[in-house]
């Protein structure tokens, strides 16, 4: 692959932003308000990523096409496995037969196989013609009651509700707070996990941004193996 040093380069990048960009997050979330760094920060790690795989589409064709090669050629991402095979056809023609194992690799994570494709395409989009999408910060609360000689726990999130004459470890829930009544025989926790998400797909922020630099990465060194 002629672009590796760039595309390692690339990653590295993102890596070292996605430690800046934790620290930015927190400040966030504490402030109650998505500060501008945070947005360069994602803007920033997302453009790095897409370079990325526009670089491997380019080495894809010189390594693996014979013909010229088109002055817009992209990484290609599509919806359906018909629009996957119709631009393959017209922008990597005989990928299939000339190197199966780099064409599955790109079929392996085209949206209807991954959705993690489609939604980092989505978003990057949006984040690169327009202003990055606004995140949505969420909280959500986990309770855990537990015993205290160690005799296992049992935890539930805000998906659960629970009615009137309802036990857990022994101990009546009050419907009204959905926690167990006041006692010494159980010990109850509550954790309160507070959460930035994309307005756009419903991805945690960190989670998703994390994930995207280990796919690509990746699907980076697969194609190492094969091109």
């Amino acid at each position: 692959m002629n672009r590796n040093n760039s595309i390692q380069a690339l990653i590295d990048k993102s890596k070292k932003d996605f430690s800046a960009l934790k620290g930015d997050y927190e400040a966030s979330l504490q402030s109650q308000h998505i500060s501008e760094e945070l947005k360069i920060d994602i803007k920033n790690i997302f453009e790095n990523l897409r370079s990325c795989l526009d670089y491997m589409a380019h080495d894809i064709h010189e390594e693996c096409v014979t013909g010229r090669q088109s002055s817009r050629l992209y990484f290609p991402i599509r919806q359906t496995r018909n629009e996957f095979n119709q631009v393959i056809n017209s922008d990597f023609p005989n990928l299939q037969t000339t190197n199966s194992d780099v064409y599955s690799l790109l079929e392996k994570i085209q949206p209807y196989n991954d959705d993690w494709l489609g939604k980092f395409n989505k978003l990057n989009n949006n984040n690169k013609h327009q202003n990055l999408e606004e995140q949505t910060k969420t909280e959500s609360r986990k309770v855990t009651v537990s015993s205290p000689q160690g005799g296992g726990s049992i935890s539930y999130g805000p998906g659960v509700t629970f009615g009137g004459g309802v036990s857990v470890m022994g101990v009546p829930i009050d419907p009204k707070t959905q926690l167990p009544i006041p006692n010494n025989q159980v010990k109850t926790e509550i954790t309160i996990w507070v959460n930035f998400k994309f307005t756009e797909n419903g991805e945690s922020v960190l989670s998703f941004v994390e994930k995207s630099i280990h796919n690509i990465e990746t699907l980076f060194l697969e194609l190492g193996k094969h091109i």
